[in-house]
């Protein structure tokens, strides 16, 4: 897991991002987060060039950077710390995940297809035009998230969680949602086509009718 180094600014309560040796490598200390740090061109510059240095990535502290046209493709990913993040344009298909965050950022017009996802916080993200198809994602946390235009079509998505979420215009389409937790979650304009929805957790509400889905796309 990335380490919890606080930002030396007073009062802040933030995390410090990840600094580099002059190799290359993560340092274990931090300096400041991405709000107080004295040179966030610099500091986005280094983590930018350090995932696209490194395929595979353990511990790195990238909280509140704005990734914008960089490719993540075929990257992995272990213990990493995306929180309040901005992603933009990013292709980031093929990558693999375990246990990092990306909690409460914002993803637009990202494609991350074909992933190996598995253990990992999206809590509280947006996205937008955001494509997931043809992945593998596993007991993964989509808590409160809201969407706009996103597909998970030929995605696995076995006991991962959506509760609490809004989910307008999102594909669902030949999904495995085996013990995938809807409660609580705004369904609207979602298609579950193909998907063995009987076997996933709606609240107790809507789960006669699926609430907000059209059950003739269920079948």
């Amino acid at each position: 897991m990335y380490l919890i180094n606080k930002c030396k600014c007073p009062n802040c309560n933030n995390t410090a991002l990840s600094v580099f040796d002059a190799e290359g490598n993560i340092c274990e200390t931090g300096d400041f987060c991405t709000k107080h740090h004295p040179n966030r061109n610099d500091i986005t510059l280094e983590i930018y060039n350090y995932i696209y240095n490194n395929d595979k990535i353990i511990g790195l502290n990238a909280s509140g950077i704005h990734f914008a046209g960089l490719n993540m493709t075929n990257k992995k990913f272990y213990g990493c710390n995306f929180q309040h993040c901005f992603f933009t344009a990013i292709e980031a298909n093929n990558i693999v995940s375990r246990l990092s965050t990306f909690s409460y950022s914002l993803f637009t017009d990202c494609s991350m297809k074909n992933c190996d996802i598995k253990f990992t916080n999206f809590s509280g993200s947006k996205f937008i035009h955001h494509l997931f198809n043809g992945s593998e994602i596993v007991n993964t946390n989509f808590l409160g998230i809201s969407t706009e235009q996103t597909s998970f079509d030929d995605t696995d998505l076995r006991k991962s969680s959506f509760a609490n979420a809004y989910l307008h215009d999102v594909s669902f389409r030949n999904c495995n949602i085996k013990s995938t937790n809807f409660h609580f979650s705004t369904l609207e304009n979602c298609s579950f086509r193909l998907s063995n929805t009987k076997e996933a957790i709606f609240d107790k509400q809507g789960s006669d009718m699926l609430t907000g889905i059209d059950t003739s796309d269920v079948l």
